[in-house]
Protein backbone atom coordinates (compact mmCIF):
# COMPACT_ATOMS: atom_id res chain seq x y z
CA UNK A 1 0.00 0.00 0.00
CA UNK A 2 1.52 3.30 -1.02
CA UNK A 3 -0.54 5.74 1.05
CA UNK A 4 -2.47 5.63 4.30
CA UNK A 5 -5.67 7.05 2.82
CA UNK A 6 -6.62 4.84 -0.12
CA UNK A 7 -9.93 6.55 -0.75
CA UNK A 8 -8.33 9.71 -2.21
CA UNK A 9 -5.94 9.80 -5.14
CA UNK A 10 -2.36 11.04 -4.75
CA UNK A 11 -1.28 14.41 -6.13
CA UNK A 12 0.97 13.26 -8.95
CA UNK A 13 1.63 16.79 -10.21
CA UNK A 14 3.84 17.45 -7.17
CA UNK A 15 6.02 14.36 -7.66
CA UNK A 16 9.56 15.17 -8.92
CA UNK A 17 9.83 13.64 -12.37
CA UNK A 18 6.09 13.59 -13.01
CA UNK A 19 3.36 10.98 -13.18
CA UNK A 20 5.19 8.44 -15.34
CA UNK A 21 8.07 8.18 -12.88
CA UNK A 22 5.62 8.01 -9.96
CA UNK A 23 3.83 5.07 -11.59
CA UNK A 24 7.11 3.31 -12.26
CA UNK A 25 8.40 3.67 -8.69
CA UNK A 26 5.03 2.86 -7.17
CA UNK A 27 5.03 -0.36 -9.17
CA UNK A 28 8.62 -1.10 -8.13
CA UNK A 29 7.55 -0.82 -4.47
CA UNK A 30 4.86 -3.48 -5.07
CA UNK A 31 7.37 -5.71 -6.84
CA UNK A 32 9.67 -5.32 -3.83
CA UNK A 33 6.86 -6.34 -1.46
CA UNK A 34 6.00 -9.30 -3.71
CA UNK A 35 9.60 -10.50 -3.66
CA UNK A 36 9.98 -10.12 0.09
CA UNK A 37 6.75 -11.97 0.91
CA UNK A 38 7.75 -14.84 -1.37
CA UNK A 39 11.27 -15.11 0.06
CA UNK A 40 10.34 -14.51 3.71
CA UNK A 41 6.86 -15.90 4.47
CA UNK A 42 7.11 -14.78 8.11
CA UNK A 43 7.16 -11.06 7.28
CA UNK A 44 4.21 -8.71 7.71
CA UNK A 45 3.90 -5.84 5.27
CA UNK A 46 3.09 -2.27 6.19
CA UNK A 47 3.29 0.39 3.47
CA UNK A 48 5.64 1.75 0.87
CA UNK A 49 5.23 4.86 -1.27
CA UNK A 50 7.28 6.45 -4.03
CA UNK A 51 9.50 9.14 -2.51
CA UNK A 52 11.76 11.80 -3.96
CA UNK A 53 14.57 9.81 -5.59
CA UNK A 54 13.04 6.35 -5.31
CA UNK A 55 10.72 4.22 -3.18
CA UNK A 56 10.64 2.11 -0.04
CA UNK A 57 8.52 -0.52 1.68
CA UNK A 58 8.25 -1.22 5.42
CA UNK A 59 8.18 -4.73 6.85
CA UNK A 60 7.92 -6.39 10.25
CA UNK A 61 10.26 -9.38 10.43
CA UNK A 62 11.21 -11.47 13.49
CA UNK A 63 14.91 -11.24 12.60
CA UNK A 64 16.63 -8.32 10.86
CA UNK A 65 17.29 -8.30 7.14
CA UNK A 66 20.98 -8.76 6.41
CA UNK A 67 22.80 -6.70 3.75
CA UNK A 68 23.20 -9.82 1.61
CA UNK A 69 19.41 -10.25 1.65
CA UNK A 70 19.17 -7.25 -0.68
CA UNK A 71 20.88 -9.29 -3.42
CA UNK A 72 18.41 -12.16 -2.99
CA UNK A 73 15.44 -9.81 -2.97
CA UNK A 74 16.67 -7.93 -6.03
CA UNK A 75 17.18 -11.20 -7.91
CA UNK A 76 13.64 -12.26 -7.05
CA UNK A 77 12.35 -8.87 -8.21
CA UNK A 78 14.02 -9.46 -11.59
CA UNK A 79 12.21 -12.81 -11.85
CA UNK A 80 8.91 -11.02 -11.18
CA UNK A 81 9.76 -8.40 -13.79
CA UNK A 82 10.59 -11.13 -16.31
CA UNK A 83 7.24 -12.79 -15.55
CA UNK A 84 5.51 -9.59 -16.75
CA UNK A 85 2.70 -9.88 -14.20
CA UNK A 86 -0.16 -7.46 -14.90
CA UNK A 87 -1.15 -4.93 -12.22
CA UNK A 88 -4.87 -5.55 -11.78
CA UNK A 89 -7.07 -2.95 -10.06
CA UNK A 90 -9.99 -4.15 -7.98
CA UNK A 91 -12.47 -3.30 -5.22
CA UNK A 92 -13.54 -5.24 -2.13
CA UNK A 93 -16.24 -4.82 0.42
CA UNK A 94 -14.97 -3.63 3.76
CA UNK A 95 -16.00 -6.93 5.33
CA UNK A 96 -14.20 -9.04 2.71
CA UNK A 97 -11.07 -6.91 2.98
CA UNK A 98 -11.07 -7.19 6.77
CA UNK A 99 -11.53 -10.97 6.64
CA UNK A 100 -8.75 -11.34 4.04
CA UNK A 101 -6.04 -9.43 5.91
CA UNK A 102 -7.13 -10.67 9.32
CA UNK A 103 -6.76 -14.25 8.11
CA UNK A 104 -3.23 -13.42 6.92
CA UNK A 105 -2.33 -11.73 10.21
CA UNK A 106 -1.61 -8.45 8.44
CA UNK A 107 -2.37 -6.02 11.29
CA UNK A 108 -0.80 -3.09 9.46
CA UNK A 109 -3.16 -3.53 6.52
CA UNK A 110 -6.06 -3.71 8.98
CA UNK A 111 -4.96 -0.36 10.38
CA UNK A 112 -4.92 1.20 6.89
CA UNK A 113 -8.32 -0.34 6.22
CA UNK A 114 -9.69 1.30 9.37
CA UNK A 115 -8.57 4.71 8.08
CA UNK A 116 -10.82 4.52 5.01
CA UNK A 117 -14.00 6.55 5.71
CA UNK A 118 -17.28 4.70 5.86
CA UNK A 119 -18.88 4.50 2.46
CA UNK A 120 -15.61 4.99 0.55
CA UNK A 121 -14.44 2.30 -1.86
CA UNK A 122 -11.83 -0.19 -0.69
CA UNK A 123 -9.51 -0.34 -3.68
CA UNK A 124 -6.79 -2.92 -4.30
CA UNK A 125 -4.06 -3.81 -6.77
CA UNK A 126 -2.72 -7.28 -7.42
CA UNK A 127 0.29 -8.59 -9.29
CA UNK A 128 0.97 -12.32 -9.18
CA UNK A 129 0.20 -13.60 -5.66
CA UNK A 130 0.57 -10.18 -3.98
CA UNK A 131 -2.65 -8.30 -3.17
CA UNK A 132 -2.34 -4.84 -1.61
CA UNK A 133 -4.65 -2.13 -0.36
CA UNK A 134 -3.85 0.57 -2.88
CA UNK A 135 -5.38 3.42 -4.86
CA UNK A 136 -2.75 3.31 -7.64
CA UNK A 137 -1.73 4.27 -10.19
CA UNK A 138 0.65 1.67 -11.63
CA UNK A 139 2.27 0.74 -14.90
CA UNK A 140 0.44 -1.92 -16.91
CA UNK A 141 2.63 -4.83 -15.80
CA UNK A 142 5.81 -5.68 -13.91
CA UNK A 143 7.72 -6.06 -17.18
CA UNK A 144 7.81 -2.26 -17.55
CA UNK A 145 10.06 -1.92 -14.47
CA UNK A 146 13.52 -2.80 -15.73
CA UNK A 147 15.97 -0.16 -14.46
CA UNK A 148 15.89 -0.47 -10.66
CA UNK A 149 18.22 -0.99 -7.73
CA UNK A 150 17.77 -1.68 -4.01
CA UNK A 151 20.03 0.67 -2.08
CA UNK A 152 19.90 0.07 1.67
CA UNK A 153 18.01 -1.06 4.78
CA UNK A 154 17.02 1.22 7.66
CA UNK A 155 14.83 1.19 10.73
CA UNK A 156 11.53 3.10 10.76
CA UNK A 157 8.99 3.49 13.54
CA UNK A 158 5.48 2.34 12.62
CA UNK A 159 3.49 5.46 11.66
CA UNK A 160 6.60 7.53 12.41
CA UNK A 161 6.05 7.47 16.18
CA UNK A 162 8.77 6.49 18.65
CA UNK A 163 6.03 5.01 20.82
CA UNK A 164 5.44 2.32 18.19
CA UNK A 165 7.52 -0.68 17.23
CA UNK A 166 10.46 -0.43 14.89
CA UNK A 167 9.92 -1.78 11.37
CA UNK A 168 12.54 -2.52 8.73
CA UNK A 169 12.53 -0.28 5.70
CA UNK A 170 14.04 -1.36 2.39
CA UNK A 171 14.91 1.52 0.07
CA UNK A 172 15.32 1.36 -3.68
CA UNK A 173 15.18 3.49 -6.77
CA UNK A 174 13.89 3.04 -10.31
CA UNK A 175 14.16 4.96 -13.56
CA UNK A 176 12.83 4.69 -17.07
CA UNK A 177 16.26 3.80 -18.51
CA UNK A 178 19.48 2.14 -17.37
CA UNK A 179 21.44 5.28 -18.25
CA UNK A 180 19.32 7.36 -15.86
CA UNK A 181 19.71 4.72 -13.16
CA UNK A 182 23.48 4.59 -13.63
CA UNK A 183 23.75 8.37 -13.39
CA UNK A 184 21.60 8.39 -10.25
CA UNK A 185 23.67 5.68 -8.57
CA UNK A 186 26.82 7.65 -9.40
CA UNK A 187 25.30 10.67 -7.66
CA UNK A 188 24.51 8.51 -4.63
CA UNK A 189 28.11 7.26 -4.55
CA UNK A 190 29.37 10.83 -4.75
CA UNK A 191 26.97 11.87 -1.99
CA UNK A 192 28.35 9.09 0.23
CA UNK A 193 31.89 10.39 -0.36
CA UNK A 194 30.72 13.90 0.56
CA UNK A 195 28.63 12.85 3.58
CA UNK A 196 29.49 15.44 6.22
CA UNK A 197 29.50 12.81 8.96
CA UNK A 198 32.14 10.81 7.12
CA UNK A 199 34.21 13.90 6.28
CA UNK A 200 33.78 15.10 9.85
CA UNK A 201 35.69 12.04 11.04
CA UNK A 202 38.27 12.00 8.24
CA UNK A 203 39.09 15.71 8.49
CA UNK A 204 38.68 15.99 12.28
CA UNK A 205 35.91 18.61 11.99
CA UNK A 206 33.27 17.80 14.62
CA UNK A 207 31.95 15.11 16.93
CA UNK A 208 28.81 14.16 18.84
CA UNK A 209 29.13 12.27 22.12
CA UNK A 210 26.68 9.95 23.85
CA UNK A 211 28.07 11.09 27.21
CA UNK A 212 26.91 14.63 26.40
CA UNK A 213 23.74 13.78 24.49
CA UNK A 214 22.51 13.15 20.95
CA UNK A 215 22.07 16.09 18.63
CA UNK A 216 24.63 18.26 20.47
CA UNK A 217 27.57 19.15 18.23
CA UNK A 218 31.19 19.69 19.31
CA UNK A 219 33.06 21.88 16.83
CA UNK A 220 36.72 20.85 16.58
CA UNK A 221 39.41 23.51 15.98
CA UNK A 222 39.46 23.23 12.19
CA UNK A 223 35.72 23.52 11.75
CA UNK A 224 35.70 26.09 14.53
CA UNK A 225 37.86 28.27 12.29
CA UNK A 226 35.44 27.81 9.36
CA UNK A 227 32.61 28.88 11.67
CA UNK A 228 34.60 31.88 12.90
CA UNK A 229 35.20 33.08 9.34
CA UNK A 230 31.55 32.60 8.35
CA UNK A 231 30.39 34.40 11.51
CA UNK A 232 32.83 37.29 10.93
CA UNK A 233 31.65 37.63 7.34
CA UNK A 234 28.04 37.59 8.58
CA UNK A 235 28.65 40.19 11.29
CA UNK A 236 30.61 42.54 9.01
CA UNK A 237 27.94 42.50 6.30
CA UNK A 238 25.11 42.94 8.81
CA UNK A 239 26.81 45.94 10.39
CA UNK A 240 27.26 47.45 6.93
CA UNK A 241 23.52 46.89 6.31
CA UNK A 242 22.50 48.77 9.43
CA UNK A 243 21.87 45.89 11.82
CA UNK A 244 22.69 46.13 15.52
CA UNK A 245 24.18 43.11 17.29
CA UNK A 246 22.41 41.84 20.40
CA UNK A 247 22.95 38.95 22.80
CA UNK A 248 20.24 37.26 24.84
CA UNK A 249 20.12 34.57 27.58
CA UNK A 250 19.94 30.84 26.87
CA UNK A 251 17.08 30.27 29.35
CA UNK A 252 13.95 32.20 30.25
CA UNK A 253 10.99 31.97 32.56
CA UNK A 254 7.98 30.08 31.26
CA UNK A 255 6.09 33.38 31.59
CA UNK A 256 7.85 34.60 28.45
CA UNK A 257 6.76 31.56 26.44
CA UNK A 258 3.20 31.76 27.77
CA UNK A 259 2.94 35.29 26.39
CA UNK A 260 4.56 34.32 23.07
CA UNK A 261 2.39 31.23 22.66
CA UNK A 262 5.39 28.93 22.28
CA UNK A 263 4.44 27.02 25.44
CA UNK A 264 0.95 26.35 24.10
CA UNK A 265 1.98 25.55 20.53
CA UNK A 266 5.53 24.15 20.73
CA UNK A 267 5.83 22.49 24.15
CA UNK A 268 6.52 19.13 22.48
CA UNK A 269 9.81 20.45 21.01
CA UNK A 270 10.85 22.39 24.13
CA UNK A 271 13.11 20.93 26.79
CA UNK A 272 11.54 20.07 30.14
CA UNK A 273 11.28 22.92 32.67
CA UNK A 274 13.92 23.58 35.31
CA UNK A 275 13.06 25.24 38.61
CA UNK A 276 14.86 28.53 39.30
CA UNK A 277 13.78 30.40 42.44
CA UNK A 278 10.53 28.41 42.44
CA UNK A 279 9.78 29.61 38.92
CA UNK A 280 9.80 27.23 35.94
CA UNK A 281 12.35 28.14 33.27
CA UNK A 282 12.99 26.66 29.82
CA UNK A 283 15.98 26.47 27.51
CA UNK A 284 15.08 28.93 24.79
CA UNK A 285 13.70 27.38 21.59
CA UNK A 286 13.61 30.68 19.63
CA UNK A 287 15.20 34.13 19.87
CA UNK A 288 12.24 36.26 18.77
CA UNK A 289 10.67 36.85 22.19
CA UNK A 290 13.99 38.01 23.63
CA UNK A 291 14.45 40.52 20.84
CA UNK A 292 10.98 41.88 21.56
CA UNK A 293 12.02 42.30 25.20
CA UNK A 294 14.92 44.49 24.06
CA UNK A 295 12.61 46.53 21.82
CA UNK A 296 9.97 46.92 24.53
CA UNK A 297 12.50 48.03 27.16
CA UNK A 298 11.67 51.60 26.14
CA UNK A 299 9.31 53.50 23.85
CA UNK A 300 10.26 54.12 20.23
CA UNK A 301 9.34 56.84 17.79
CA UNK A 302 8.64 56.28 14.12
CA UNK A 303 11.80 58.34 13.50
CA UNK A 304 13.93 55.50 14.98
CA UNK A 305 12.50 52.82 12.69
CA UNK A 306 13.46 50.54 11.18
CA UNK A 307 15.35 48.85 14.02
CA UNK A 308 17.27 45.75 12.97
CA UNK A 309 18.43 43.42 15.75
CA UNK A 310 20.79 40.59 14.80
CA UNK A 311 22.03 37.72 16.94
CA UNK A 312 23.94 34.50 16.44
CA UNK A 313 21.70 33.01 19.09
CA UNK A 314 21.95 29.42 20.33
CA UNK A 315 18.61 27.67 20.89
CA UNK A 316 17.54 24.21 22.01
CA UNK A 317 14.75 22.06 20.62
CA UNK A 318 13.89 18.50 21.52
CA UNK A 319 13.97 16.75 18.17
CA UNK A 320 13.05 13.06 18.15
CA UNK A 321 16.08 10.80 18.14
CA UNK A 322 14.92 9.11 14.93
CA UNK A 323 15.28 12.33 12.89
CA UNK A 324 18.67 13.48 14.22
CA UNK A 325 21.28 13.54 11.46
CA UNK A 326 24.83 14.69 12.10
CA UNK A 327 25.00 18.48 11.99
CA UNK A 328 22.00 18.80 9.72
CA UNK A 329 19.30 17.89 12.28
CA UNK A 330 20.30 18.61 15.87
CA UNK A 331 18.94 19.60 19.27
CA UNK A 332 21.21 22.54 20.02
CA UNK A 333 22.00 25.00 17.26
CA UNK A 334 22.91 28.61 16.58
CA UNK A 335 20.50 30.58 14.41
CA UNK A 336 21.70 33.61 12.50
CA UNK A 337 18.57 35.26 13.72
CA UNK A 338 17.42 38.82 13.06
CA UNK A 339 14.23 40.71 13.77
CA UNK A 340 13.31 43.95 12.09
CA UNK A 341 10.80 46.37 13.62
CA UNK A 342 9.41 48.77 11.04
CA UNK A 343 6.39 50.77 9.89
CA UNK A 344 4.02 49.49 7.20
CA UNK A 345 5.53 51.93 4.69
CA UNK A 346 8.99 50.46 5.28
CA UNK A 347 8.04 46.80 4.98
CA UNK A 348 8.71 46.18 1.29
CA UNK A 349 12.06 47.99 1.23
CA UNK A 350 13.16 46.05 4.32
CA UNK A 351 12.33 42.75 2.61
CA UNK A 352 14.30 43.88 -0.45
CA UNK A 353 17.28 44.63 1.81
CA UNK A 354 17.07 41.17 3.33
CA UNK A 355 17.01 39.57 -0.11
CA UNK A 356 20.05 41.58 -1.18
CA UNK A 357 22.00 40.56 1.91
CA UNK A 358 20.90 36.93 1.50
CA UNK A 359 22.10 36.89 -2.10
CA UNK A 360 25.53 38.13 -1.03
CA UNK A 361 25.91 35.46 1.65
CA UNK A 362 24.67 32.55 -0.48
CA UNK A 363 26.46 33.37 -3.73
CA UNK A 364 29.73 34.00 -1.89
CA UNK A 365 29.44 30.45 -0.54
CA UNK A 366 28.87 29.18 -4.08
CA UNK A 367 25.13 28.44 -4.02
CA UNK A 368 22.37 28.87 -6.51
CA UNK A 369 18.97 29.09 -4.87
CA UNK A 370 15.22 29.17 -5.46
CA UNK A 371 12.58 31.18 -3.60
CA UNK A 372 9.11 30.02 -2.59
CA UNK A 373 6.34 32.41 -1.50
CA UNK A 374 4.30 30.59 1.16
CA UNK A 375 0.80 32.03 1.50
CA UNK A 376 -1.96 31.89 4.13
CA UNK A 377 -3.08 28.44 5.30
CA UNK A 378 -6.63 27.55 4.28
CA UNK A 379 -7.95 26.93 7.78
CA UNK A 380 -6.07 27.84 10.95
CA UNK A 381 -4.37 31.24 10.90
CA UNK A 382 -4.04 34.37 13.00
CA UNK A 383 -4.69 37.90 11.83
CA UNK A 384 -7.22 39.40 9.45
CA UNK A 385 -7.48 38.67 5.74
CA UNK A 386 -6.45 42.27 5.06
CA UNK A 387 -3.28 41.87 7.13
CA UNK A 388 -2.37 38.65 5.32
CA UNK A 389 -2.96 40.26 1.94
CA UNK A 390 -0.82 43.28 2.85
CA UNK A 391 2.05 41.15 4.17
CA UNK A 392 1.94 38.65 1.30
CA UNK A 393 1.89 41.42 -1.32
CA UNK A 394 4.92 43.05 0.30
CA UNK A 395 6.85 39.76 0.07
CA UNK A 396 5.72 39.22 -3.53
CA UNK A 397 6.59 42.74 -4.65
CA UNK A 398 10.03 42.57 -3.02
CA UNK A 399 10.80 39.36 -4.92
CA UNK A 400 9.61 40.92 -8.17
CA UNK A 401 11.56 44.14 -7.59
CA UNK A 402 14.71 42.14 -6.95
CA UNK A 403 14.03 40.14 -10.11
CA UNK A 404 14.10 36.82 -8.27
CA UNK A 405 12.18 33.92 -9.82
CA UNK A 406 9.86 32.27 -7.31
CA UNK A 407 7.13 29.69 -6.98
CA UNK A 408 3.97 30.17 -4.94
CA UNK A 409 3.47 27.63 -2.16
CA UNK A 410 -0.30 28.01 -1.72
CA UNK A 411 -1.29 27.61 1.92
CA UNK A 412 2.31 26.90 2.95
CA UNK A 413 2.66 29.83 5.33
CA UNK A 414 2.91 29.43 9.10
CA UNK A 415 -0.31 30.00 11.03
CA UNK A 416 1.08 33.38 12.14
CA UNK A 417 2.90 34.57 9.01
CA UNK A 418 3.30 34.46 5.25
CA UNK A 419 6.92 33.86 4.34
CA UNK A 420 9.60 33.43 1.74
CA UNK A 421 11.36 30.07 2.02
CA UNK A 422 14.65 29.68 0.17
CA UNK A 423 16.16 26.39 -0.99
CA UNK A 424 19.86 26.11 -1.79
CA UNK A 425 21.02 23.90 -4.62
CA UNK A 426 24.27 22.12 -3.80
CA UNK A 427 27.00 20.73 -6.05
CA UNK A 428 25.05 17.46 -6.47
CA UNK A 429 21.84 19.25 -7.47
CA UNK A 430 20.11 18.58 -4.14
CA UNK A 431 17.89 21.25 -2.59
CA UNK A 432 18.15 22.29 1.06
CA UNK A 433 15.77 24.55 2.97
CA UNK A 434 17.84 27.16 4.84
CA UNK A 435 16.95 30.87 4.69
CA UNK A 436 13.48 32.08 5.61
CA UNK A 437 11.83 35.51 5.80
CA UNK A 438 8.54 35.89 7.72
CA UNK A 439 6.14 38.77 8.35
CA UNK A 440 4.83 38.08 11.87
CA UNK A 441 1.14 38.86 12.43
CA UNK A 442 1.07 37.32 15.92
CA UNK A 443 3.83 38.35 18.32
CA UNK A 444 3.44 42.16 18.01
CA UNK A 445 -0.14 41.75 19.23
CA UNK A 446 0.76 39.32 22.03
CA UNK A 447 3.55 41.52 23.38
CA UNK A 448 2.08 44.93 22.58
CA UNK A 449 4.91 46.04 20.29
CA UNK A 450 4.26 49.66 19.34
CA UNK A 451 5.89 52.81 18.04
CA UNK A 452 4.77 56.40 18.42
CA UNK A 453 3.61 57.75 15.08
CA UNK A 454 3.68 61.32 13.68
CA UNK A 455 0.20 61.75 15.21
CA UNK A 456 1.55 61.10 18.71
CA UNK A 457 -0.45 57.87 18.97
CA UNK A 458 0.75 54.29 19.44
CA UNK A 459 0.79 52.11 16.30
CA UNK A 460 1.48 48.40 16.07
CA UNK A 461 4.93 47.60 14.72
CA UNK A 462 5.45 45.43 11.66
CA UNK A 463 7.84 42.64 12.70
CA UNK A 464 10.01 40.62 10.34
CA UNK A 465 11.73 37.36 11.32
CA UNK A 466 14.61 36.26 9.13
CA UNK A 467 17.47 33.77 9.14
CA UNK A 468 19.86 33.66 6.20
CA UNK A 469 22.23 30.82 7.05
CA UNK A 470 19.28 29.23 8.85
CA UNK A 471 21.38 27.63 11.55
CA UNK A 472 25.16 27.43 11.58
CA UNK A 473 25.14 23.71 12.29
CA UNK A 474 22.86 22.86 9.38
CA UNK A 475 24.40 25.40 7.01
CA UNK A 476 27.95 24.22 7.69
CA UNK A 477 26.95 20.54 7.48
CA UNK A 478 25.48 21.24 4.04
CA UNK A 479 28.52 23.36 3.15
CA UNK A 480 30.85 20.45 3.95
CA UNK A 481 28.92 18.26 1.49
CA UNK A 482 28.63 21.04 -1.10
CA UNK A 483 32.41 21.54 -1.13
CA UNK A 484 33.28 17.90 -0.40
CA UNK A 485 35.36 19.27 2.50
CA UNK A 486 37.43 21.38 0.09
CA UNK A 487 36.58 24.76 1.60
CA UNK A 488 37.31 27.84 -0.49
CA UNK A 489 40.62 29.48 0.37
CA UNK A 490 38.97 32.39 2.19
CA UNK A 491 37.33 30.15 4.79
CA UNK A 492 39.63 27.09 4.77
CA UNK A 493 40.87 26.26 8.28
CA UNK A 494 44.46 25.89 7.00
CA UNK A 495 45.02 27.93 3.85
CA UNK A 496 48.66 27.01 3.24
CA UNK A 497 50.80 24.08 4.40
CA UNK A 498 54.55 24.56 4.06
CA UNK A 499 56.45 21.37 3.18
CA UNK A 500 60.25 21.40 3.70
CA UNK A 501 61.93 18.89 1.41
CA UNK A 502 64.27 17.86 4.25
CA UNK A 503 65.53 19.02 7.64
CA UNK A 504 67.98 21.56 6.17
CA UNK A 505 65.02 23.58 4.90
CA UNK A 506 63.07 23.50 8.19
CA UNK A 507 64.25 26.91 9.44
CA UNK A 508 63.23 28.53 6.13
CA UNK A 509 59.88 26.70 6.25
CA UNK A 510 59.21 28.10 9.72
CA UNK A 511 60.19 31.64 8.70
CA UNK A 512 57.90 31.28 5.65
CA UNK A 513 55.00 30.34 7.94
CA UNK A 514 55.78 33.36 10.12
CA UNK A 515 55.69 35.64 7.07
CA UNK A 516 52.40 34.13 5.90
CA UNK A 517 50.78 34.56 9.32
CA UNK A 518 51.99 38.16 9.48
CA UNK A 519 50.22 38.69 6.13
CA UNK A 520 46.96 37.30 7.54
CA UNK A 521 47.26 33.81 6.04
CA UNK A 522 46.42 30.72 8.10
CA UNK A 523 49.56 28.62 7.61
CA UNK A 524 51.25 25.61 9.19
CA UNK A 525 54.46 23.68 8.58
CA UNK A 526 54.68 19.91 8.16
CA UNK A 527 57.89 19.23 10.07
CA UNK A 528 57.55 15.46 10.13
CA UNK A 529 60.50 13.32 9.09
CA UNK A 530 58.63 11.98 6.04
CA UNK A 531 59.35 11.92 2.34
CA UNK A 532 58.02 14.85 0.34
CA UNK A 533 55.61 12.62 -1.60
CA UNK A 534 54.01 11.40 1.61
CA UNK A 535 53.63 14.97 2.87
CA UNK A 536 51.99 16.06 -0.40
CA UNK A 537 49.64 13.07 -0.33
CA UNK A 538 48.61 13.77 3.27
CA UNK A 539 48.02 17.45 2.51
CA UNK A 540 45.82 16.44 -0.43
CA UNK A 541 43.83 14.11 1.82
CA UNK A 542 43.37 16.96 4.33
CA UNK A 543 42.16 19.13 1.42
CA UNK A 544 44.54 22.03 2.12
CA UNK A 545 44.15 24.57 -0.73
CA UNK A 546 47.84 25.47 -1.12
CA UNK A 547 51.08 23.63 -0.39
CA UNK A 548 54.42 25.41 -0.48
CA UNK A 549 57.37 23.14 -1.19
CA UNK A 550 60.62 24.70 0.05
CA UNK A 551 64.26 23.54 -0.05
CA UNK A 552 67.76 24.98 0.54
CA UNK A 553 67.79 26.74 -2.86
CA UNK A 554 64.47 28.43 -2.03
CA UNK A 555 65.99 29.61 1.25
CA UNK A 556 68.86 31.22 -0.64
CA UNK A 557 66.62 32.80 -3.29
CA UNK A 558 63.63 33.69 -1.07
CA UNK A 559 61.30 31.67 -3.28
CA UNK A 560 58.61 29.02 -2.79
CA UNK A 561 57.12 26.37 -5.08
CA UNK A 562 53.31 26.43 -4.63
CA UNK A 563 51.03 23.51 -5.43
CA UNK A 564 47.30 24.25 -5.76
CA UNK A 565 44.94 21.43 -4.81
CA UNK A 566 43.22 20.15 -7.92
CA UNK A 567 45.60 22.08 -10.19
CA UNK A 568 49.13 20.96 -9.33
CA UNK A 569 52.53 22.64 -9.42
CA UNK A 570 52.38 26.40 -10.11
CA UNK A 571 56.14 26.83 -10.51
CA UNK A 572 58.69 28.60 -8.33
CA UNK A 573 57.97 32.24 -7.43
CA UNK A 574 59.11 34.83 -4.87
CA UNK A 575 57.38 34.44 -1.52
CA UNK A 576 56.01 37.98 -1.85
CA UNK A 577 54.28 37.04 -5.12
CA UNK A 578 52.62 34.03 -3.52
CA UNK A 579 51.46 36.13 -0.58
CA UNK A 580 49.88 38.61 -2.99
CA UNK A 581 48.16 35.74 -4.83
CA UNK A 582 46.65 34.11 -1.76
CA UNK A 583 45.66 37.46 -0.24
CA UNK A 584 43.70 38.13 -3.42
CA UNK A 585 41.93 34.77 -3.02
CA UNK A 586 41.05 35.68 0.55
CA UNK A 587 39.93 39.29 0.10
CA UNK A 588 37.84 38.56 -3.00
CA UNK A 589 36.47 35.37 -1.39
CA UNK A 590 37.25 33.54 -4.63
CA UNK A 591 35.56 30.19 -5.13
Amino acid sequence: MSQSAPQSGPDLSAYPGGEALYRLRHSAAHILATAVTELFPDVRVAGGPPIDGGFYYDFAKPTPFAPEDLERIEAKMREIVAADQPFVAGEMTREAAHAHWEQQGEKYKLHFLSQIPAGAAVTTYQNGPFLDLCRGPHVASTGAVKAFKLTHIAGAYWLGSERNEMLQRIYGTAFATEDELTAHLARIEEALKRDHRRLGRELDLFSIHEEVGPGLVHWHPRLGMVRHVLETFWKDEHLKAGYQLVYTPHIASEKLYEISGHLQNYADIMYSPMQVDEQAHRAKPMNCSNHIMIYNSRKHSYRELPLRFAELGTVYRYERSGVLHGMERVRGFTQDDSHIFCTPDQLQSEIEGILELMDLLLTTCGYEYRCYLATRPADKYLGSDAEWEFATNALRQALETRGLPFEVDEGGGAFYAPKIDVKLRDALGREWQCPTIQVDLNLPKRFGVYYTGPDGQDHEVIMLHRALYGSLERFVGIFIEHTGGEFPVWCAPVQTLVLPVHAKALDYAQSTVAALKAAGVRAEVDSRDEKLGAKIRDAELQKVPYMLVVGPRDAEAGTVSPRRKGVGDLGAMPLADFIARIQSDITTRAR
